[in-house]
């Protein structure tokens, strides 16, 4: 992955617009009325084609398209399976939803940075 500030700046950009997208569509989708567990795989699907479309629509030009899909994808499936997952269970606004898909963006990016770090630190050791 990149560590140049222009690709850091845009990865933190595009994990935080993803979730917080994915979130408020699942916020708005998804409500009490719903099964748990049908909401949690609704916003999954959801979360995976909203983070394909952004990605490689927006982002990829700018980015490259692996660089971006890797970390967005994972963003769009987390955001969407956990506020798919939350609304059921409680009422969830439409800010919730896209706070907790930014805030989830933002941790599967450090995830998928840390995960870099430790194959690469494996592939030059070995």
């Amino acid at each position: 992955m990149e560590t140049r500030p222009y690709f850091v700046l845009g990865d933190l950009l595009v994990n935080a617009t993803v979730g917080a997208l994915v979130g408020l569509a699942c916020a708005a989708l998804i409500g009490p009325s719903w099964n748990m567990w049908l909401g949690m795989f609704v916003g999954m699907a959801l979360g995976m084609a909203m983070a394909l479309v952004l990605s490689l629509g927006l982002f990829a030009v700018l980015l490259g398209a692996m660089e971006v899909m890797v970390p967005a994808m994972l963003t769009g499936m987390t955001a969407g399976m956990v506020v798919g997952m939350a609304a059921p269970m409680t009422e969830v606004s439409l800010g919730d939803g896209a706070r907790w898909g930014a805030l989830l963006g933002l941790v599967c990016l450090v995830v998928t940075y840390a995960a870099n770090a430790v194959l690469l630190r494996q592939t030059t050791h070995s």
